[in-house]
């Protein structure tokens, strides 16, 4: 988070898989009911309702304001955030984001939706917050990662966001990026998923615990049966030879250009996928994104002197 002024600038990536902020990172679950539950560990309560964040997996859908999951966890996301700095009433603007090619047509809606409530009370973690939403705005997703570093991007970069719902591409010249260029696909890291759990059940016949599998995906192994970890092996090497093969659908050239990725779904091109890598750059902070909508948040702000 970034202070200007009087208020805070609070970056949330809001993620198919995981909601991540500046410094924090939680798995985009979220259980309500109308009684307390039996654990308490990441507990939001708001409007008489409790939410245990961070349980079950959240289905994906295109239009993350059409329903109020993503503001629980916008909620969520901004305690975590005042937290680190023992703050609990604070003046809030929100810099999120949406993917590349969904931004002109999704943003004022998201905005809306994420500024529903001027003033919220809420408990998170067993802390009372009050909470004065002053402001929100909406970015480029994965090109807020390397917005701060634009001025290092010489000749031509394709970039590569790949996330847990989607695949985000754009190309970027002589530090410009190319609006022409930029496609949003439904390519991210829980196709791979699908397709574990169906090798398994084809090849063993066996269910596997998604904690399993995201363990190999991250690490490129586990503490598993040889044979499974084989399948999930060459699953996730299938896959990541299909993105490689829709980025060239999209004209990336690894010898003309150079590819720099972005996300969750790095760390299955690092262990799985075959490239140069003199000429390939993966960003392993998952955070990078929520980070960028605080950088071209805190730019746009600050160049209005601080103002709203």
């Amino acid at each position: 988070m970034k202070t200007l002024n009087d208020f805070t600038i609070i970056g949330i990536d809001h993620g198919y898989g995981n909601i991540k902020t500046a410094n924090c990172c939680f798995q985009t679950g979220v259980i309500k009911s109308d009684i307390e539950p039996p654990f308490t560990n990441d507990l939001l309560v708001w409007d008489n309702k409790y939410y245990s964040i961070g349980v079950g997996h959240k289905e994906f859908t295109a239009d993350k304001f059409t329903d109020e999951d993503y503001y629980i966890f916008t909620l969520a996301a901004i305690a975590r955030e005042l937290n680190r700095e023992r703050v609990t009433d604070a003046k809030v603007y929100i810099a999120a984001g949406l993917p590349l090619t969904w931004v002109t047509r999704q943003k004022e809606d998201f905005k809306k939706y994420l500024l529903q409530h001027r003033t919220i009370d809420f408990n998170f973690r067993r802390t009372n917050y009050h909470i004065e939403i002053i402001g929100a705005d909406v970015f480029p997703q994965g090109f807020a990662a390397i917005a701060e570093r634009l001025g290092e991007f010489k000749g031509t970069t394709m970039l590569c966001d790949i996330g847990n719902g989607t695949m985000n591409l754009l190309k970027i010249s002589d530090r410009k990026p190319d609006m022409l260029n930029m496609f949003t696909e439904k390519y991210g890291v829980y196709q791979c998923t699908i397709a574990v759990r169906e090798a398994m059940m084809r090849e063993h016949h066996t269910n596997l615990d998604e904690s399993i599998i995201t363990e190999v995906l991250k690490k490129g192994t586990a503490d598993i049966d040889g044979e499974y970890l084989d399948t999930i092996i060459t699953s996730a090497k299938v896959y990541t030879a299909e993105i490689f093969r829709k980025l060239r659908e999209h004209d990336y050239n690894p010898k003309l250009m150079k590819l720099y990725v972005v996300g969750g779904g790095g760390c299955l091109v690092r262990h799985f996928g075959e490239y140069d890598k003199d000429r390939v750059f993966i960003n392993s902070d998952i955070c990078a994104t929520a980070k960028g909508y605080e950088y071209i948040a805190y730019t746009k702000l600050n160049k209005n002197g601080g103002a709203v």
